[in-house]
Order: C-alpha cells, then structure tokens, then sequence
C-alpha cells in the first residue's frame, strides 16, 4: 500500500465526527481507490496510536462492527460507539440511515458527498 493512500486513508478517517461512522469501503472511495477497502482495515491495524485515529467509528459496510479483538475485546468498539449516541438496529449493527459520515461537497478528494 503506498504511504500517499495511507495518509489520505488517515486525513478522511480523522474527518469522522463525533457520532458518525464510515465504512471500510466509502473510506476507500473518499481514498481515491474504491477497491481499497482491506487496504483501509491494513492502515487503520496499524495505524500510529500518536495519530490519535477515531478508528472505533469505521465499521463493515452492512452496519456491523469488528468482529475480532481490535480494541482488546468485541464489546469496546459498541461502547465506545454508544458513548458518542450512536444508535444500533435489532441485529446490533449501527443505524447507517441516521450515523454514516457524509463529508460537505469538495471536502474530500473527489468531491463526492454521497458515498
């Protein structure tokens, strides 16, 4: 993965606010390589704690969360999630409808508000 895709792989993750999430594969698009979306779950396993990354709000494409221990235990993530109001569904995967990031038009490389 070259550090230039890393980088914007990081400046979009660090755009993410508060109570908002994004998934893997829109963080790919707003990249420049929508193809890219394990590229994105490489850069956010290692990104730099001294970035300070909101990586708790990246999440699957169909609302659900890590499913692994990337925040020490599966639970983490949610909490972290529900600290910020984020609302979940019945099957426990974020409410998209009302949490997905949707950056303002010509904030992100492609100008492209609707990914």
């Amino acid at each position: 993965m070259s550090s230039e895709l890393t980088k914007r792989i990081y400046q979009i993750v660090q755009d993410i606010p508060y109570g908002k999430v994004a998934t893997y594969g829109q963080i790919a698009r707003l990249a420049g390589n929508p193809r890219a979306a394990r590229a994105v779950g490489f850069a956010m396993r290692r990104a730099p704690d001294s970035l300070c990354l909101p990586c708790h709000r990246v999440i699957f494409q169909d609302g659900s969360l890590c499913t692994g221990f990337a925040f020490g235990d599966p639970q983490i993530q949610r909490q972290m999630l529900k600290k910020e109001g984020v609302t979940f569904d019945d099957q426990d995967r974020v409410r998209l409808d009302r949490h997905r990031y949707i950056p303002e038009p010509g904030g992100m490389p492609d100008g492209n508000p609707s990914l």
